[in-house]
């Protein structure tokens, strides 16, 4: 991860000429880099594109982000190309420490793994509208193909499968002076899924193993072209007997000082995970764009 960060900051600091092209969309129209890999916000994909590429132009994402809660820490690298505005194209790696619940796992199914590791493979497809201009906003499609490289302490605790596919449908719009002069960017998406805490704990269960589709949403105030503030809900499944899962909420600022690099930061609850209750913590996360 620390090789990531350098060729990241490489890139941000390059000489301007060679970074004078990043793509003609107006200022924070790509979002920022959810924890999955997409653009959106942290915790929920947006119709928006990563980058700033319009039609007739290609773009790119980098990002870590890193959460720390209770009893877990959550890694994430990813990257994102945006072709035409039109097609979005994303990696991702998740690593989540499991802190705390190691003591729990070998004491109850004699494991002593201390980590879990999830790929994330995701395309977007813009199927129409204008996040600012078109009267009902801009809407996408997406599908987000996961898989766990060690599926071990999953399929203990009843996870049925080491891999599964996540589809979404988003739409975004962009409100013009809608509270008190601020622009207000409101989003919202219903995923099909049947993962287990967003797949880190494998794909269906011994409670429920069939598809659902849960209900996500975002909003956020433009304070000024640089600053952006708001909340994130994102309902999830419950398909495990060991262990309830909880929805996830943050509170949320982007921060946009420059079309090359965004920095988000939350105050975010994921409720209970794995025994584990009331996670809470922060939520940091670097992107560059090209």
């Amino acid at each position: 991860m620390y090789r990531w960060l350098i060729l990241l900051m490489a890139g941000l600091f390059a000489p301007t000429t060679a970074l004078a092209d990043i793509g003609s969309r107006l200022w924070a129209t790509g979002g920022v880099t959810t924890i999955e890999g997409s653009a959106g916000g942290g915790l929920v994909p947006w119709a928006l594109l990563g980058s700033y590429a319009s039609d007739t132009e290609w773009g790119g994402t980098v990002s870590m982000s890193q959460a720390r809660v209770d009893d877990y820490t959550l890694s994430v690298i990813g990257a994102g190309l945006n072709w035409h505005n039109r097609v979005e194209l994303t990696v991702a790696r998740q690593t989540l420490d499991l802190d705390t619940l190691v003591f729990t796992l070998k004491d109850s199914f004699g494991l002593e793994q201390d980590e879990l590791n999830q790929d994330i493979f995701g395309a977007k497809v813009r199927l129409f509208g204008d996040v600012l201009y078109s009267r009902w906003g801009q809407w996408s499609a997406g599908v987000q193909y996961k898989r766990q490289r060690d599926f071990t302490v999953p399929s203990a605790i009843g996870a049925r499968d080491d891999h599964g596919i996540d589809g979404y449908v988003s739409a975004s719009k962009l409100f013009f002076a809608a509270i008190m002069g601020r622009n207000l960017l409101v989003n919202a998406t219903a995923r099909a899924t049947r993962a287990n805490q967003g797949g880190l704990l494998g794909f269906g269960g011994d409670r429920q193993n069939g598809y659902e589709v849960m209900a996500e949403g975002s909003a956020g105030v433009f304070l000024d072209r640089k600053w952006l503030v708001g909340m994130e809900y994102r309902q999830k499944p419950d398909n495990l007997g060991f262990a309830g899962e909880s929805d996830w909420w943050d509170l949320f600022v982007a921060w946009v000082p420059d079309r090359r690099l965004a920095v988000t930061a939350a105050l975010v609850n994921l409720g209970d995970i794995a025994t584990l209750t009331d996670q809470q913590g922060l939520y940091l996360s670097l992107q560059g764009t090209f």
